[in-house]
């Protein structure tokens, strides 16, 4: 149940009850003071023409100020562009039904294409198609006013409240580390592995757009890459490399079983579990040959760990060929982790990769 609700309801990274608090606070100055101009300009206070541009706006400059699109050339440009985007559609595209699609799916190229995408945007365009279809005075100057005015004045509330919230507001990328001799080189940990021209590449292999600024992207790895490192430097721990997810078969199932599993789970190996759940022994590929019926006639006893017991323990054995998997096992001998001799050698790959 847990793993579902978080597929269904992802968290945003980084966001914490303080952060949430105040994202409603500063909505809540936002979309009254833009409410209170609507109010003194035209169609009162409850015009539609506030709903698009200001309500999901308020979201994204409040809620997540460091997203590429809430910033404010995105919130101002995004919404009177889709606007206006949508007034040359309605002109052009008599259909009135075929008009709102034509207008937000040329609103998000526009907005690409000028570097201002604005999620909101596309409401506003909707919303400027409907609005002429139900015939609801709607032109050029509503673009500015109020759309326009409402989207700065949400900006300018973001850029005050945002000095108070700890969140930087339009968004500065992190600095990245620099040299402590004050010089322009990077940290020696950051003069070897990923560089810029490895992010591109992998962002354009992905195919996919991300809502975070790139330098963010790149120092957020960078930090990631640094945290691991102190926390394994030295000889890493059985814990550090394990496969946590550890597919087990009972002892007393068929040799018939293990093999459909192996087979079906493309694996070399599987750690056997007696009734109450306790480590019994490793059933390996060369096992399923023999003449046996049950898996507990053919599993041997593969090596066990403890989580922190450092892997360069067992580097030796593994490279003499007398241990093929190594069992991570808590005090009661219930199976936390496996460590392969592929996990083993992607491991001392790592550390030597560092070590260069």
């Amino acid at each position: 149940m847990t793993a579902t609700w978080k597929r269904l309801a992802p968290a945003l990274p980084g966001a914490t009850p303080k952060d949430m608090l105040l994202g409603g606070l500063g909505a809540f100055f936002g979309i009254g003071l833009a409410g209170l101009l609507v109010a003194l300009g035209v169609n009162g206070a409850h015009s539609p023409l506030i709903v698009a541009p200001i309500g999901a706006s308020a979201v994204l400059v409040f809620a997540v100020p460091s997203s590429p699109l809430a910033q404010p050339w995105s919130v101002v440009g995004g919404n009177v562009i889709s606007c206006l985007v949508a007034l040359a559609a309605i002109r052009i595209v008599p259909d009135p039904f075929l008009v709102t699609a034509v207008a937000v799916g040329a609103a998000i190229v526009v907005m690409s294409i000028m570097r201002c995408l604005h999620p909101p945007g596309g409401a506003v365009a909707l919303l400027t198609a409907l609005a002429a279809h139900h015939k609801i005075p709607f032109d050029v100057m509503s673009a500015f006013l109020p759309i326009g005015a409402d989207s700065l004045l949400l900006v300018m509330v973001g850029l005050i409240f945002h000095r108070f919230s700890g969140h930087s507001y339009p968004h500065v990328a992190a600095a990245p580390r620099r040299s402590a001799h004050g010089t322009a080189d990077a940290p020696p940990l950051r003069r070897a592995g990923i560089d810029a021209r490895d992010l591109d590449a992998v962002l354009g292999e992905m195919h996919e757009s991300f809502d975070i600024d790139r330098e963010d992207l790149e120092e957020l790895i960078w930090r990631l890459e640094e945290r691991a490192f102190a926390r394994t430097k030295g000889s890493p721990r059985c814990a550090d490399i394990m496969s946590r997810d550890v597919i087990t078969i009972p002892h007393d199932a068929t040799i018939a079983e293990a093999r459909e599993k192996m087979l079906s789970r493309q694996l070399r190996c599987l750690p056997a579990v007696n009734r109450l759940g306790v480590y019994a022994g490793m059933v390996e590929a060369r096992h399923l040959i023999e003449d046996a019926a049950l898996v507990a006639a053919v599993m041997n006893a593969a090596p066990v760990a403890r989580p922190e017991t450092p892997i360069l323990d067992f580097a030796a054995d593994f490279a003499n060929g007398g241990v093929y998997e190594l069992v991570v096992v808590d005090p009661d001998y219930r199976i936390l982790g496996l460590i392969t001799q592929t996990d083993m050698l992607a491991a001392l790959l790592r550390a030597c990769n560092r070590e260069a």
